[in-house]
């Protein structure tokens, strides 16, 4: 018995997994949310595969996925000067037409989690006292010791998406710290702690020259032939030194009718895998995602309106009937259109 206990342990031992240093390098990834100096297999398919992940949530918007996918290649192939950040864009664009979608899937594929996405709305620093919140108040003064709202989320997540909303509307003042982010791949807090930019990548988003993109829409114009428009905008609104420090300004189009069905789309295989999660197995008719589209497209809006409108016709109803009737487990669903309702049964 003794010789077979022996036999037994040898042959354990020497069938153990061997525990290699790609194994440790991903743990440690997942754990810090930090990415290894030297990519793993997995990491380089991951970057290779950037633009195809963007499109499983992006619709109707390439030009954007290919300058930012392009931008996150060459960053993590070594070829980017050190002491910038990876990226900076200015995403332009009508409200729903994906620009801060973008920033979250941009987190989400590259980190694996959308809260690696610092989400700075710069409405709120319009005033020019209010830009002293970015790296911190000054010493004596409130809010000293919570730290800068900008400083102090890139110093806790490094490695992460900076999204700074309606950047038209931030004092001049910001700018001179963008500058300096822009320049040096850092920026210096009220108590004198020095943040590294470099491993971020950073988006600013605007409303400038909407009106524009949208006429363009209305008379069937197309989107290069208003580049320039935009572009002698953005200089009346920005100082020459911040847009020449930012390396792709995108114009995000304006979504037609055929992308919010497209979207409508992407949003109910959400709830479809909500639901058979629950042991509800739904299936959409053609007809649905065509009449929730029509019902929900208003150019001016985007797809800003979708969500609210599969949540009011879809979710809440669906939710009624599951707590109603008490479905058993591996129901199936069908959801369809009849005199202009939606049903199911």
């Amino acid at each position: 018995l003794e010789q077979l206990k022996a036999k037994w342990k040898k042959e354990k031992i020497s069938t153990s997994p061997e525990v290699l240093p790609e194994h440790i390098a991903f743990i440690v990834s997942k754990l810090t949310g930090i990415p290894v100096g030297e990519l793993t297999v997995e990491e380089k398919e991951r970057f290779l595969k950037l633009k195809e992940k963007l499109k499983e949530r992006i619709v109707s918007q390439d030009e954007a996925i290919e300058a930012v996918s392009n931008a996150v290649l060459v960053a993590r192939a070594g070829l980017r000067e050190k002491n910038r950040p990876i990226a900076t864009f200015l995403f332009l664009g009508p409200t729903g037409v994906g620009k801060t979608e973008m920033a979250k899937s941009l987190a989400w594929a590259i980190f694996g989690d959308e809260s690696a996405l610092v989400r700075i709305d710069m409405s709120e620093y319009m005033e020019k006292h209010s830009v002293a919140r970015l790296i911190g108040a000054p010493p004596g003064y409130v809010g000293y010791e919570e730290g800068g709202q900008l400083t102090e989320a890139v110093r806790t997540r490094p490695y992460s998406i900076v999204l700074l909303d309606e950047i038209e509307k931030a004092h001049p003042e910001v700018f001179n710290l963008l500058l300096q982010v822009f320049d040096e791949g850092r920026l210096t807090d009220s108590k004198g702690k020095v943040v590294d930019f470099t491993n971020t990548i950073i988006i600013a988003t605007s409303n400038i020259g909407s009106d524009i993109i949208l006429t363009a829409l209305r008379e069937g114009r197309p989107m290069e032939e208003i580049k320039e428009d935009i572009q002698r905008l953005l200089y009346r609104h920005f100082r020459p030194e911040f847009l020449n420090r930012i390396d792709e300004i995108i114009i995000f189009h304006p979504l037609k009718l055929e992308d919010i069905e497209k979207i409508v789309a992407l949003q109910l295989e959400r709830v479809k895998s909500l639901a058979l999660a629950q042991g509800v197995k739904l299936d959409f008719d053609q007809e649905v995602i065509k009449y929730l589209a029509k019902k929900g497209y208003v150019p001016e809006f985007g797809a800003r309106e979708i969500k609210r409108l599969i949540y009011q016709e879809i979710e809440v109803p669906l939710s009624k009937k599951l707590l109603k009737e008490g479905l058993p487990k591996d129901k199936k669903i069908k959801v369809s259109l009849k005199d202009n309702q939606i049903v199911f049964e």
